[in-house]
Parts: structure tokens; C-alpha cells; sequence
């Protein structure tokens, strides 16, 4: 099961109208722990920003699955209840989990955390979806790529 961690990316960067400002980017890294989340984030974000940057926050987050869509440009945080029925009282017990769904849109996110949930035996309720801030998600390196 992957870890994931929220990471924060400060730096300086050119606007579309030639001004630069300074941001803080949150970025989403599968690690074992918060000095590997830190270090990955550095490494993947260095061939992209010119000059300092400094990783502001490492967290880790509750998020327990990634429906990946190359073609879309957001992540949408999902929120779905998983509804069980509890043998001896017959109560339903509803136990909520977080998943993050790439999207162009909100639909095109729905659709891509519909179609990734096909093939699930448990009955769920969507609580929530809502769009995130989130710029990128790297995966974790196994073993056998990092060594190409």
C-alpha cells in the first residue's frame, strides 16, 4: 500500500505576464517517509525550476488510492463512503476513504473514479469531490527503475 505525502515547493516563478512571483506548489509523493518524500520532491522537481526553491511542508495525507488520467491537467479529491452491514446487528456501518482523481473537469473526474471503482464489490457513496490545488503526483521508484 503506498504512503502518500503532500509536499510543498517554494519558489520564484514566471507569470504569464513576465512578473515573477513567488508560490508554494503542493505536490503528491509516494514514500516510506517523510525524508524520502522530501528528498524524491527535490529530486523531481529540480529539472524544472531555474534557481533556489526550498520544500516548505511535508505531510502525510489519508489519501488510500490514485485513478491516474494522462490527459487531464486537475486532481479532484474524492470522498466515498463504503457502506457495510454489520453481521450481528445489522447495522450499517459506513467507513469513509479519500481518492485522488485526475480529471480535465469535474465530470471528466467522476468518470474516471467511476470507471476505476468498476469491479468493486462494495457498495459506496460518493460524499464528496472536490478540486485540489495539487500540481503533479510521483509514484514511487521501485527498485528496478531506479537502478536504469
Amino acid at each position: 500500500m503506498a504512503n502518500w505525502f503532500e509536499c510543498k515547493v517554494r519558489y520564484d516563478k514566471m507569470m504569464e505576464n513576465g512578473l515573477v512571483k513567488k508560490v508554494n506548489e503542493p505536490y503528491m509523493v509516494d514514500a516510506l517517509s517523510f525524508t524520502e518524500a522530501e528528498a524524491r520532491i527535490i529530486e523531481e522537481q529540480t529539472p524544472f525550476i531555474s534557481g533556489d526553491f526550498s520544500v516548505s511542508a511535508v505531510k502525510r495525507t489519508k489519501i488510500s488510492e490514485i485513478f491516474r488520467d494522462d490527459t487531464a491537467d486537475k486532481w479532484y479529491l474524492v470522498k466515498v463512503a463504503f457502506i457495510t452491514i454489520d453481521e450481528k446487528t445489522a447495522a450499517e456501518k459506513r467507513s469513509v476513504s479519500q481518492i485522488l482523481t485526475a480529471g480535465s473537469d469535474f465530470k471528466n473526474a467522476y468518470d474516471n473514479f467511476m470507471n476505476g471503482m468498476k469491479g468493486t464489490m462494495a457498495d459506496f457513496d460518493i460524499v464528496s469531490i472536490t478540486e485540489t490545488p495539487i500540481m503533479d503526483v510521483y509514484n514511487a521508484k521501485l527498485a528496478k527503475e531506479a537502478g536504469e
